[in-house]
């Protein structure tokens, strides 16, 4: 559940942050008259994400017949949601300084076009956000052997309110938070879970026999880590750790959590002139 929770705190957040700021553009801009076609545009956005997310459980659950149909969908939909993530944390933390200015130039240009343009704009910026939320959820939910059931919906929803709320008080400048920090922390642990997911497509591919060695363990420490135990079941749902992982899935594991984490909290080179003070993540959209 807390894996779930995390991705639904991360991913509200960038589009809770994303629709912030165009409503602030609006507001300042004294375009109160073309707000009702942003939320036109974000509840769109919103209805398609979760018409996306039912229609990978609805796939999965009733259009594929057999256990090793239903073993390689969950694979494939697991590596589509590792290579999302991986490119969502490295997209934020690359694009966190300039997204404000493109997301008001862009919004400027619609607003020369029309209410169509306005409302497809502020889909567009907030639909990728929902159709990843949807991926990546039901991936780590499946990862963590519960499915995309009650508990990590709702743990889901609350990610996503608590983002909710976070953004909209950072909005009304009632609350200071360091965002380039809680990118950091959050997208870390996300890589963690990212390589828990990836373990979980190679443990999928090869209960489908796509992939060989099922039951080449790389090593079994159950009398340690039972999987009864609620120790065990944190590290299940949240990293995919489990007792007797197969050689190729602690591979995968191993492989892509050390370079991907590494890369990721190596510290941006600068070359040539020295770079300018890095801006106050605390600033808020009303007052970017």
């Amino acid at each position: 559940m807390f894996a779930t929770y995390l991705i639904g705190l991360r991913e509200g957040l960038e589009a809770t942050l994303v629709v912030s700021i165009l409503v602030a553009f609006l507001v300042k801009s004294d375009r109160r008259n073309r707000l009702p076609h942003v939320w036109l545009g974000v509840g769109l956005a919103v209805a398609l994400s979760v018409f996306f997310g039912w229609m990978i459980e609805y796939t999965s659950s009733a259009l594929l017949n057999t256990s090793k149909q239903r073993e390689l969908f969950d694979a494939v939909t697991s590596i589509a949601a590792v290579v999302f993530v991986t490119w969502m944390v490295f997209w934020m933390r690359k694009a966190a300084r300039s997204i404000a200015g493109e997301l008001r130039g862009r919004l400027s240009e619609a607003l020369a076009v029309g209410a169509f343009a306005v409302t497809g704009m502020a889909f567009l910026a907030v639909i990728r956000e929902g159709l990843e939320t949807a991926l990546i959820f039901y991936s780590a939910a499946e990862s963590a052997a519960g499915g995309a059931g009650r508990d990590p919906l709702l743990a889901l929803i609350g990610g996503v309110t608590t983002a909710v709320v976070i953004g909209f008080l950072l909005y009304r400048s009632a609350l200071r938070l360091n965002l380039g920090r809680f990118f950091t922390w959050t997208g870390a642990l996300l890589i963690l879970v990212a390589a828990g997911i990836f373990k979980y497509g190679v443990h999928d591919f090869q209960e489908a026999d796509v992939l060989p060695g099922l039951n080449n363990h790389a090593f079994d420490i159950s009398s340690v880590l039972d999987p009864g135990s609620w120790y065990a079941t944190l590290l299940s749902g949240m990293f995919n750790i489990t007792a007797a992982p197969s050689v190729l899935e602690m591979v995968a594991w191993v492989a892509y959590a050390v370079p991907v984490m590494a890369l990721f909290l190596r510290k941006p080179s600068s070359p040539g002139k020295p770079a300018a003070p890095a801006a106050t993540p605390t600033v808020t959209p009303q007052s970017a």
